[in-house]
C-alpha cells in the first residue's frame, strides 16, 4: 500500500471537510444540539445510498457497532472540548495527537510499521499541530477542561481510526461501511442528547433544529464526505499515514477559527503550519 499523490489530494479535500463542519459546530449557541444535528443530517443523506447500495458484508459489523458506541464517546469529548475551549486550541490538539496514537497502536494491532521518512512525518504533523494548538499556552493552561476532554478525544479518534481502519478493510468497500456508520451514528448520539433534556429542553430543542437545519445538512454532508474519504484512503494507504494527513485538517480549522470566530493565528502558528506541511511531504516520500 502506498500513499500517492491522488490520494494525499482526496484526504486534503476531506481535512478541508471535516474542519468545515466543526467550525460550523463551535460557531453556534448550543453545540450539542448543533452535533445532535449534524449527525442526524449525516443519516438522513445516508440512508437513501445505503439502500441502494446495500448493507456491508456481515464481518464488518461488529466493527462498525464498536465504533458506533466508541463515536457517541467522541461526539461527547468534542462538545464538551468546545463548550470550554476556542476551536483554534481544542481542535489541534484533539486531531494532531491522535496519527501519533495510531502510529504507535498500528505496529501491534494491525502489523503496520511506517517507515522511517514516514514516522519523521507523522511526528512532524504532531509537533506542527501542537504548535499551532498551543499557539498561547499561558491562555491554554486556563483552560484546562478544555485540554483534558481534547487530550482524551485524540485517545478516542485513535481507536476508532483502528477500529474502522481494521472494519473498512474486511469489508472490501469504503462506501458501505462509512454509509451504514453514518446512520447508526445519527440515531445513537442525538438519542442521548434528547434523553439528557427535559420536556421544556426539548421544545427548545426543536425550534433551535428549525432554525439550524440548513447548517446541519451542510454540515451531515461535510462529515460524510471528510470520513468516506478517509476511509477509502486506508484501503489504498497505511493507516497511520492517513490519519495522519487528514490531521492536515487543522489548517483549515486555524484559518476558520481567524477568518469568522475572529480567533487569533500569529508567529507560533504559523511556524506550526510549515512544520505540518514539512510532515505531509515526508509522508508522502516514505
Amino acid at each position: 500500500m502506498t500513499l500517492t499523490w491522488p490520494i494525499v489530494l482526496a484526504v486534503l479535500c476531506g481535512a478541508l471537510l471535516h474542519a468545515s463542519w466543526n467550525a460550523m459546530i463551535k460557531s453556534g449557541g448550543d453545540k450539542a444540539a448543533d452535533t445532535a444535528l449534524v449527525t442526524i443530517a449525516g443519516a438522513v443523506i445516508a440512508l437513501p445510498f445505503l439502500l441502494w447500495f446495500g448493507p456491508p458484508q456481515a464481518a464488518a459489523w461488529p466493527f462498525l457497532l464498536a465504533s458506533t458506541v466508541i463515536h457517541v464517546g467522541y461526539y461527547i469529548a468534542l462538545v464538551e472540548a468546545y463548550e470550554h475551549g476556542d476551536l483554534g486550541l481544542t481542535y489541534p490538539i484533539m486531531r494532531g495527537f491522535a496519527p501519533l496514537l495510531v502510529a504507535l497502536a498500528s505496529s501491534a494491532f494491525i502489523g503496520e510499521v511506517p517507515s522511517p521518512a514516514a514516522w519523521l512525518g507523522i511526528v512532524a504533523i504532531t509537533l506542527g499541530v501542537a504548535t499551532v494548538g498551543l499557539a498561547h499556552p499561558g491562555e491554554a493552561l486556563q483552560h484546562r477542561k478544555a485540554l483534558l476532554f481534547a487530550f482524551a478525544n485524540a485517545a478516542i479518534i485513535a481507536v476508532y481510526t483502528l477500529v474502522d481502519g481494521v472494519g473498512v478493510r474486511g469489508n472490501g468497500s469504503a462506501l458501505t461501511y462509512v454509509l451504514l456508520l453514518f446512520v447508526l451514528d445519527g440515531f445513537a448520539y442525538p438519542l442521548l442528547v434528547w434523553l439528557r433534556r427535559g420536556p421544556a429542553a426539548r421544545q427548545t430543542l426543536l425550534a433551535h433544529a428549525r432554525r439550524r437545519w440548513p447548517m446541519a445538512m451542510l454540515g451531515g454532508g461535510a462529515s460524510i464526505g471528510s470520513y468516506a474519504i478517509a476511509l477509502w484512503a486506508m484501503t489504498r494507504a497505511p493507516v497511520a499515514s492517513v490519519a495522519a494527513l487528514r490531521e492536515t485538517s487543522v489548517l483549515f480549522a486555524a484559518l476558520l477559527g481567524t477568518l469568522a470566530l475572529k480567533e487569533r493565528f500569529g508567529l507560533q502558528r504559523a511556524l506550526g503550519t510549515g512544520a505540518i506541511v514539512a510532515g505531509v511531504m515526508a509522508l508522502r516520500f516514505g
